[in-house]
């Protein structure tokens, strides 16, 4: 899932500080697990905007605002309230933002940052905590790290570890967090495939996580 956090009010209104009529986009998919583009935050930002003086043309929940298909069929169904707004404000992730402004042709600004793809450690009234575990890298390797990503998990990105600097299982970097290496040995242990600590992962290809197009034929 594709964590994001909402942006100041003051840096969305500085982005639309010559603009009156807006039409606002969220995400019905993880921008609506992480509360910053769901139907409520939707909301709740329409009704903010309105106080500052501007006016809501629509706004629609696209499911997910990442499918360029997606947006097609919001351009078709919201054709008035689009023609009428002077910009469209995403409260999607980046890449959601990027398919709106692609397909829409107008000025698209994003309500919220990108922050990592991770996963959900706990939804409550109270908290949600959510915990960065891959950096999309285009090169997994955590079939030999006992599932466990250490170029997300290690402040220094190392393919193969423990640095020197780990004590007593704990990073150099930051005290508090667990050495990612000895998470993986730990892990590695547990599954009987120790064996992979021996194994050189090689130097990152960082080509790979650039310029690609995945094509799924069915």
């Amino acid at each position: 899932m594709i964590i994001t956090k909402q942006k100041p009010i003051k840096e969305v209104l500085e982005y639309v500080k010559n603009d009156t009529n807006l039409f606002l986009i969220g995400c019905a998919v993880c921008a609506t697990t992480c509360k910053t583009g769901g139907e409520n935050e939707v909301k709740g930002l329409s009704a903010t905007l309105e106080k500052q003086g501007k006016v809501i043309t629509g706004w629609d929940i696209l499911n997910p605002a990442c499918y360029i298909f997606e947006v097609k069929k919001l351009l078709r169904r919201k054709e008035k309230e689009l023609t009428d707004s002077q910009s469209i404000i995403s409260l999607a992730c980046g890449g959601g933002t990027q398919a709106i402004a692609e397909v829409l042709q107008k000025p698209v600004y994003p309500a919220n940052d990108t922050l990592f793809q991770g996963e959900i450690v706990r939804l409550s009234p109270k908290e949600d905590r959510f915990e960065k575990k891959c950096l999309m890298c285009g090169e997994c390797i955590v079939g030999l790290t006992g599932g466990i990503c250490p170029v997300t998990r290690c402040p220094k990105g190392l393919r193969n570890g423990p640095c020197g600097g780990q004590n007593k299982g704990k990073c150099e970097v930051d005290p508090d967090r667990d050495c990612a290496w000895i998470l993986i040995y730990k892990r590695l242990r547990e599954l009987g495939q120790l064996e992979n600590m021996r194994l050189m992962s090689g130097v990152r290809d960082h080509r790979k996580a650039i310029d690609w197009l995945l094509v799924n034929k069915h």
